[in-house]
């Protein structure tokens, strides 16, 4: 019997996955099933133009509402898989219903990471991963006198600039020395600090955090270790997010840092493949797994997910990419350096500005590039990537050298 094909994670991931098996002409039965109520959407609004309101969530919607019946996708929201059952091929629902599969698609994304505080489960303390979370965080900027917000990093910094805007004071607690510290090196972090400090946001890095201090059942402020209490009326607790892997590992999946998947994204499991934040996948060109928690993954690795399941030779070898808008500083960012893993960075462009490419370089090979309110340079900055080659500095960091002559 062939149940078909099912996909578990109705986010943007399922979503492409769904676009792509029936694309590539997949034609039998192709179920999604997803915890969330909403039809599938792209993350990136939620911190950006749907939570600062300047952006609708249609919008954000990965298909319109009659794609999923016109395509004959059956679309099962508000659907969560409790169990899969791999020798007889079939998946457990929350309401006790079981759904047999050929092939098995996990995309079920990542979960907030939490403190072990005590008070964050305070009715005004906020996550940032779902629609309703980005409703409740913007209906709180039209009451509240100033954010707290735990950890900067891209949905922390993400926030306090649409909060900032929306006439918020927010105040940005950090354990590192400074903001995005980790992703891109004293270097850059510099430059979002400087620009988050010019927005008037109070950053309070190399803090420990000790306490979310409750008053009358609501969170009003946070306590340091040196015993400094910062006031405030919401809390944004932004400390990352790990991926969702329970379901896989109670099934018995190879799991380490995400679902263990190889270039085609086929797990431990012939029959289970996984994609987007919770595939940990063999990249080619890196020579090692990697998991990148981003949009571009999300929509990119789902054509080669659908390739799979269909029994088709793939390989996933984009290279990571990564976005954000910052009030007036966009950003794009090509390549993967890990914390400690380059030599140098190399500017082109006027920092003072924010107008540049930042070049991460390792034995003088570009690794990685990020382009900050220049535009239409992806291309020649993948290219620098990809052809691993020793490349003359000087050259590399003179704005009147094309870019394609490297």
């Amino acid at each position: 019997m062939d149940d078909g094909f099912v996909l578990v994670g109705a986010g943007l991931a399922g979503g492409k996955a769904a676009e792509a098996l029936r694309a590539q002409g997949y034609d039998g039965r192709l179920t999604l099933l997803g915890s969330e109520r909403h039809r599938p959407y792209e993350r990136p609004p939620l911190s950006k133009g749907y939570l600062a309101r300047s952006q609708p969530l249609e919008k954000a919607y990965v298909h319109p509402p009659n794609w999923y019946a016109d395509n004959e996708v059956e679309l099962r929201s508000g659907t969560t898989v409790t169990a899969i059952d791999r020798a007889g091929h079939r998946v457990r629902l929350s309401d006790g219903d079981e759904l047999g599969y050929r092939k098995l698609l996990l995309a079920t994304g990542a979960i907030p990471r939490s403190l072990p505080l005590a008070g964050l489960d305070a009715p005004n303390v906020h996550l940032l991963r779902t629609v309703v979370d980005a409703d409740a965080l913007a209906e709180s900027f039209t009451g509240i006198r100033r954010l707290l917000v735990i950890g900067a990093g891209w949905i922390g910094m993400e926030v306090a600039a649409v909060a900032r805007q929306a006439g918020v004071e927010v105040t940005i607690v950090e354990a590192a020395e400074l903001p995005l510290l980790r992703v891109l090196g004293p270097e850059l972090a510099g430059v979002f600090a400087d620009l988050h400090r010019e927005h008037g946001v109070d950053l309070r890095l190399g803090a420990k955090l000790t306490e979310v201090v409750v008053s009358d059942g609501r969170a009003a402020g946070l306590r340091l270790a040196d015993g400094t209490v910062l006031d405030g009326d919401a809390v944004l607790v932004a400390v990352g997010v790990a991926p969702a892997v329970q379901l896989a590992a109670e099934a018995g999946l190879e799991v380490d840092n995400g679902v263990l998947v190889d270039a085609s994204l086929v797990s431990s499991d012939p029959d289970i493949v996984a994609c987007g934040d919770v595939a940990n996948a063999l990249s080619p060109f890196y020579g090692k797994r990697i998991r990148v928690e981003h949009w571009a993954t999300a929509l990119k690795q789902p054509a080669t997910a659908a390739r799979s399941m269909r029994g088709e030779s793939a390989t996933y070898d984009e290279l990571p990419y990564f976005y954000s808008d910052q009030y007036d500083l966009g950003m794009e960012y090509l390549g993967y350096v890990e914390p400690g893993g380059y030599d140098e960075v190399v500017f082109r462009g006027d920092r003072a500005s924010r107008e540049f490419i930042a070049f991460w370089l390792s034995g003088g090979r570009v690794i990685a590039g990020m382009n900050v309110n220049v535009w239409d340079v992806t291309d020649p900055i993948k290219a620098l990537v990809r052809s691993q080659r020793t490349i003359d500095r000087e050259r590399l960091a003179d704005p009147t050298v094309p870019l394609d002559s490297l």
